[in-house]
């Protein structure tokens, strides 16, 4: 593999391109809204027949709505966090060789060597490097010449093979 260096800066663009490509492959993929629901019906169930203080109600509740917001705005809310942490808007230096993928700024360095993936997701605008720690790092394909792609595919994948 020819070792390729390109440079590219954390913009919201950047950020919400991997959020959008890496939710449908994540964890919370799905919402889970069973979590809003039950809290609802508690904190009705305590309004209704407890005749004590209706506090703890009130609480539950405010916490379903909450959590339904959550929810509901929950990529607003990651690309806000990214954007209001030090990293956002710098340049990101990214070197691809024979020992594998590193990413370096001014405030963080990574590298993942290619026996530590476990595979590559491919998705229509980048690859998802997972990590057999469970990790996931995301990289736009706009990033790289097209057949730099299917080397990067090919070569996790390969140590990914010899490595099971």
């Amino acid at each position: 593999m020819q070792p390729f260096s390109t440079q590219f800066t954390l913009s919201r663009e950047y950020l919400a391109e991997c959020f959008d490509q890496s939710l449908p492959h994540g964890k919370g993929a799905k919402p889970n809204y069973l979590f809003p629901v039950l809290l609802f019906a508690a904190g009705a169930g305590l309004l209704l027949f407890i005749e004590q203080s209706k506090v703890a109600g009130y609480m539950l509740i405010a916490l379903a709505v909450l959590e339904l917001l959550h929810i509901r705005f929950r990529r607003a809310w990651w690309l806000t966090r990214q954007m209001w942490g030090k990293g956002a808007g710098a340049e990101v230096k990214l070197t691809i060789d024979e020992d594998g993928i590193q990413t370096q700024n001014a405030y963080a360095q990574t590298a993942l060597i290619w026996s530590d993936i476990e595979r590559v997701i491919e998705t229509d605008l980048g690859l998802i490097l997972v990590a057999k720690s469970g990790s996931r790092q995301y990289l736009s394909k706009s990033l790289f010449p097209a057949d730099l792609v299917n080397e990067i595919i090919v070569k996790a994948n390969g140590q990914a093979g010899t490595n099971s």
